[in-house]
């Protein structure tokens, strides 16, 4: 018997371009996910559904930075179906140069609260810390509750926000920073 597969299966860039099952269509996929996402109110980044040209571009700069090792790719399939993808890229100015930050992680509304997210975000970090990345940031948008409560049990801490700052149309949202230090898996103490 031939069970649906529940636990996603976790692929970095590498073993995705790899795959030759699964990097043809993954561009596609990951525009599907994505303009989904955002359709459905997501806090991506867009007010409205990227174009598949935009994530085909996007894609290919987050995958030259990993190539790179200023970056990390994680997606995530049950089956043969992309259900979660996410990404951090090494800050570019060169005294931030240690740092990066995690910029996008989007998973399919099908498949919340079945772990997709802890398990892509557990892997990103892992990344960042195999690839001495000293702090790793984020922002999140305030009304993201349940990511944010995903990041703190994941180590990270709220840093700043910014009051009313994300506009999707008349509406306006706190922007919430937060970082987990990975030399020590602690913020440093001010002065420091």
């Amino acid at each position: 018997m031939n069970r649906p597969q529940t636990v996603p299966l976790l692929l970095d860039a590498t073993e995705l371009a790899a795959d030759p099952a699964r990097e043809p269509g993954f561009a596609a996929q990951a525009h599907r996910l994505l303009a989904a996402r955002v359709r459905e109110g997501a806090a991506l980044g867009w007010v409205e559904p990227p174009s598949p040209d935009e994530v085909a571009e996007l894609l290919t700069q987050v995958r030259a930075a990993a190539r790179a090792g200023d970056g990390a790719l994680r997606v995530a399939y049950l089956g043969e179906r992309l259900v979660g993808l996410g990404y951090w890229l090494r800050y570019a100015r060169p005294t931030h140069r240690p740092h990066a930050d995690l910029e996008k992680l989007a998973v399919d509304a099908a498949v919340h609260g079945r772990g997709v997210g802890r398990a892509l975000t557990a892997a990103l970090v892992a990344d960042a810390r195999a690839a001495g990345v000293e702090v790793l940031t984020l922002d999140a948008r305030g009304d993201n509750t349940g990511a944010l409560r995903l990041y703190r049990s994941l180590g990270f801490t709220e840093y700043g926000r910014l009051p009313a700052f994300v506009a999707v149309g008349e509406r306006r949202y706190d922007k919430v920073f937060c970082m987990v230090d990975l030399r020590t898996g602690k913020r440093p103490a001010p002065g420091t």
